[in-house]
């Protein structure tokens, strides 16, 4: 089983693969992976940029015999000439390529095509052939299947996760694709027995901002006043400045008003998650906040507003967003 096989694939017995999407990371995972599948691993590995090397480098790879084995792996990166975006003068190495593209089958060399980009120009003679002669893979994924797609990617390289650290990394990851492979990275190099457990998460994976912010509002419900500001201070030496954190506080206090204001409604936690395309996760916390709507939306237009004020230069110290931290102790919020 490869890590293709976890997204939709047009022809998966076919090895030329175009991988097709907008988020050039993931796009990136899966094209190493892919290549160092043990049935290319006699191949003469040969890697071609095409916005950084010219079109007449690409037909010349696809055309010429290998000088270190039988066949060739030519991974093709940032195909621009399957997108609008191809001048006129290079209409010779586009005929060229048509044609070597109408007769992939009698190529013994074998294709990867990364194209992270998220149109393509479907119209071209070229692009339609490329679609029809390639196994088309799109590795989208939604926010409410990140766990699962990370889950089975980890089981499909040989690693165990325990459900607890699975749950981790993603929070500790903003539920972000690409930072999530990123820390798992990290996590494969630190792994005893090709095991990842939650300590080591904690021990590996540092919070994100958002989570953060989220510890902070949590500590301030809990009446924690010195742990919210401890954690405000630490944010504030890192460098982040107060507009970054106020703009987070907001997403995280949209996201509960939201969250609350359609379970008022009726709407189940499953729904939620496919109504607002958010992790599980989220929702899940968002719905144990302690914060009614109408805390929600005071504490809410306080951010708004302290925001505008920093922006406008009437705020130039710290010590207004500390004290909009102390606010979410009090029962009930002033406007």
């Amino acid at each position: 089983m490869t890590l293709l096989s976890l997204f939709k694939n047009t022809n998966n017995n076919n090895p030329h693969t175009l991988i097709w999407g907008g988020d050039d990371f993931l796009n990136d995972y899966l094209a190493n992976s892919y290549i160092k599948e043990d049935q290319f691993k006699d191949l003469e590995h040969v890697s071609v940029d095409c916005e950084n090397d010219v079109l007449d480098e690409l037909i010349a790879s696809l055309t010429e015999s290998s000088l270190f084995s039988e066949n060739k792996l030519i991974l093709v990166k940032n195909p621009f000439f399957l997108t609008e975006k191809v001048p006129k003068k290079l209409k010779k190495q586009i005929d060229d390529l048509q044609k070597i593209f109408d007769n992939l089958n009698e190529l013994e060399d074998v294709v990867v095509i990364v194209a992270s980009y998220d149109k393509l120009d479907r119209r071209k003679k070229l692009t339609k052939t490329v679609l029809k002669q390639f196994n088309v893979v799109e590795p989208t994924i939604r926010s409410y299947e990140v766990g699962a797609v990370v889950k089975s990617l980890i089981k499909t390289e040989g690693y165990t996760i325990t459900q607890s650290a699975l749950q981790l990394l993603i929070e500790r990851s903003d539920q972000v694709i690409d930072t999530i492979l990123s820390n798992y990275q990290k996590l494969k190099m630190a792994a005893n027995d090709n095991k990842i457990t939650e300590k080591s998460v904690i021990q590996n994976v540092d919070l994100s901002l958002a989570q953060n912010i989220f510890a902070i509002l949590e500590a301030a419900l809990n009446k924690n006043y010195q742990e919210a500001i401890e954690r405000l201070d630490n944010q504030l030496r890192e460098g982040t400045n107060p507009i970054q954190l106020l703009a987070v506080f907001e997403n995280q206090l949209e996201l509960i008003l939201v969250v609350k204001i359609l379970a008022q409604r009726g709407r189940s936690e499953v729904q939620i998650v496919k109504e607002l395309g958010v992790h599980p996760y989220r929702v899940k916390l968002a719905l144990r906040n302690k914060l009614t709507v109408p805390e929600l939306e005071q504490l809410l237009q306080k951010a708004i507003q302290l925001e505008f004020n920093y922006k406008n230069g009437i705020y130039h110290e710290d010590n207004f967003l500390k004290l909009f931290v102390l606010s979410v102790l009090l029962p009930r919020f002033k406007k």
